[in-house]
């Protein structure tokens, strides 16, 4: 028996669609897992401004609430002993630095957790770039640490998805996008979700906007910049076919919900296991914090490839504890796991807000509700 009631449904429910109403974005998805069992799939909205109903099925632009999806594809690689954490990254990609430099002693954990020292380069303001692999890879081999390895938490916006991706091609001879369909998407039946687009799919993507900010609301020193300037390349359909496994996932509220009642669950969900419960809990342990993150300086708690909860700005409820863990995406998305409670959440938008305190405190709003119904 469900632990959310058809009255808290539907207070909830009264709340997803009274953002809808408001303007707060034009389409969005809500879905919640607890204790292994959907209890909540809702969609409203269109997808995009002059666009069509919005339903469980329509594919968004997730952001960087993909870095996830890429992170346990490697965790996955090293549960089978492909490689090890505290391995040299040089150790599996020997052209990513000369040997005896400074960046040479980069790890697979410092760059799971935000540490490795290459927040962004030239790659980062390069799309037309983005969907040759090689030349990617060839930027990063040729970058200059930003910061000493281990020195500084900043957050790797883009950097990190292709870090972790080539990572995983070196090891395991499959390129990212392949590798996180066989050992994540398809295991969990994420049918609606991948890291881009494939060539026999079409380009149904819902069309993002980017919203102006609330009067007052924004803090100039937060943030990745101009949300809406950022969003803007991900509506074209060469990025959409892409492979930028840190912002260009595509898929569903309802198939990350599943991914995270998966994590909440010890790594299993529906008798399929993607990783093991010891994996779980070690991936999800505090590596790194700090009160002003290098890139986006605000409050960060890193763990290897999530954010923690615990901070004032974490999206995943005011409510949320330490022990909650997921990640966001560019004001539009998020997804988390609460490994004791059992819960499973995702929020996925097409409206682009400013993330320091709009989106946060939309999607706050919705984890509240959720968290205050579960007793």
């Amino acid at each position: 028996m469900s632990r959310l009631t058809e009255t808290d449904r539907e207070r909830i429910a009264a709340l997803f669609y009274r953002h809808l109403e408001v303007g707060l974005h034009h389409g969005a998805q809500l879905s919640v897992y607890v204790d292994g069992e959907r209890a909540l799939d809702l969609a409203g909205g269109v997808t995009g401004p002059d666009g069509e109903a919005e339903t469980g099925e329509t594919r968004h632009v997730l952001f960087s609430s993909t870095k996830p999806y890429g992170a346990v594809t490697l965790h996955s690689l090293v549960e089978e002993g492909a490689l090890e954490y505290d391995d040299r990254v040089v150790d599996h990609w020997p052209e990513f630095a000369e040997a005896g430099t400074e960046k040479a002693a980069v790890t697979v954990r410092q760059v799971l957790s935000h540490t490795a020292g290459l927040p962004r380069g030239e790659i980062d303001d390069r799309p037309d770039l983005w969907s040759d692999w090689d030349a990617v890879v060839e930027h990063l081999e040729a970058m200059d640490l930003v910061h000493s390895p281990g020195a500084v938490p900043a957050y790797h916006a883009l950097t990190f998805g292709w870090l972790v991706g080539e990572l995983v091609r070196r090891v395991s001879g499959t390129p990212i996008e392949e590798a996180a369909a066989e050992r994540v998407f398809e295991p969990l039946e994420m049918a609606d979700t991948g890291i881009g687009l494939r060539a026999d799919e079409d380009d149904n993507v819902a069309t993002l906007v980017g919203f102006e900010e609330f009067d007052r609301c924004r803090d100039p020193g937060e943030g990745l910049g101009d949300h809406a300037e950022v969003a803007a390349p991900f509506n074209d359909e060469a990025i959409h076919r892409s492979v930028i496994p840190a912002a260009n996932g595509i898929g569903t509220a309802g198939d990350m919900a599943r991914f995270y009642a998966c994590l909440a669950n010890g790594g299993e969900l529906d008798g399929v296991r993607i990783l093991e419960p010891e994996t779980v809990e070690r991936m999800t342990r505090l590596e790194a914090e700090t009160e002003a993150d290098g890139t986006i300086g605000r409050e960060a708690r890193f763990c290897l490839g999530f954010w923690k909860g615990g901070t004032t700005v974490a999206p995943y409820g005011s409510l949320s504890p330490e022990r909650t863990f997921g990640h966001a995406g560019l004001g539009s998305s998020v997804g988390w796991a609460d490994p004791e409670e059992n819960i499973g959440f995702s929020y996925v938008t097409n409206g682009v807000r400013d993330g320091s305190y709009e989106h946060v405190a939309r999607v706050n709003a919705l984890a509240d509700a959720v968290r205050l119904a579960i007793r």
